[in-house]
């Protein structure tokens, strides 16, 4: 099942090339109220007694063609965005070449999670928007990652249950300026990453049982029609399941809140005018616009 947000900013599930209404079908079984965000809709849909019940009334009202509609991001208000950080092997070479990043290479896995950071809400784009290179950076980077959303509240759960919180999926581009504080300096994760435009989500969630495995996905990401990043969620360093059970023993993890894995090698400098092409088996493909700040 994939769930989507449209137009107004109106919930929808998608089948067969359609956007079924959702916004009335889950109010009208006491699922979620007229005015539900999108991570109030993953708590009814995840949760709720009556979601199975709002899905099928849903099914039954006047669809919309997919191609009409305007995607926006999938949740655009969450608790939190929780995004790992040099989670690949790979990204970690490449970090240490490109901007002299530190070796990370012997951290235990509690170590390098540690580094966690969090971006903004405010930093979110949807499909087909633009992301806006700041006056102050010389060097911005794009990053293409698999993205989890919570379904179910955690707090300190294993990692053998760890996906059983998990609502669904969804693409990240965590988008990343490497100066001026990116080199030699720590704790500037949270500005160098949270930029107004720097957080695109999307298409869609593509609900927890349509993957039967997060560590199996291919990602692919296409700059200007060049492919520039071939991928595999496999070789995380830390996988999903025991991302949520390290940040679980730290906070609790709400239902709509975003956790994102981290980007494999291949990232690279976006210039204004670039085009972005990001594609994850089994979720589906996202595109970027890139423009300069005038």
């Amino acid at each position: 099942m994939k769930i989507c947000c449209y137009n107004d900013g109106a919930p929808g599930l998608i089948e067969d090339g359609s956007i079924y209404p959702l916004r009335d079908a889950l109010a009208s079984a006491g699922a979620a109220r007229a005015g539900a965000t999108m991570a109030e809709v993953v708590d009814a849909l995840a949760n709720h007694p009556s979601a199975a019940a709002a899905l099928a009334t849903a099914r039954k009202g006047k669809a919309i063609a997919l191609a009409s509609a305007k995607l926006l991001a999938p949740v655009d208000n969450p608790p939190a965005i929780w995004a790992a950080a040099a989670n690949y092997r790979s990204h970690q070479a490449e970090m240490t070449e490109r901007v002299g990043a530190y070796d990370r290479s012997k951290f235990p896995p509690d170590d390098l999670m540690a580094e966690v950071f969090l971006k903004p809400t405010s930093s979110i784009i949807g499909p087909g928007g633009t992301v806006i290179l700041p006056k102050i950076s010389r060097h911005v980077d794009f990053e293409c990652e698999l993205c989890a959303v919570i379904g179910r509240s955690a707090r300190k759960v294993s990692a053998e249950n760890a996906l059983d919180h998990v609502y669904g999926y969804t693409m990240c581009w965590d988008i990343s300026i490497r100066d001026p504080w990116g080199k030699g300096r720590h704790n500037t994760r949270n500005i160098r990453k949270g930029f107004d435009t720097f957080c695109g989500l999307g298409p869609w969630i593509v609900t927890r049982d349509e993957i039967r495995e997060p560590q199996d996905l291919h990602i692919t990401v296409e700059q200007n029609g060049k492919n520039v990043m071939q991928a595999h969620t496999q070789d995380m360093i830390n996988g999903l399941r025991d991302l949520i059970r390290f940040l679980s023993s730290v906070t609790t993890l709400k239902p709509g809140t975003l956790l994102t894995t981290g980007t494999p090698a291949g990232v690279s400098k976006l210039a204004d005018g670039d085009h972005l092409k990001g594609t994850i088996s089994s979720i589906g493909t996202m595109e970027l616009k890139v423009g300069a700040e005038r």
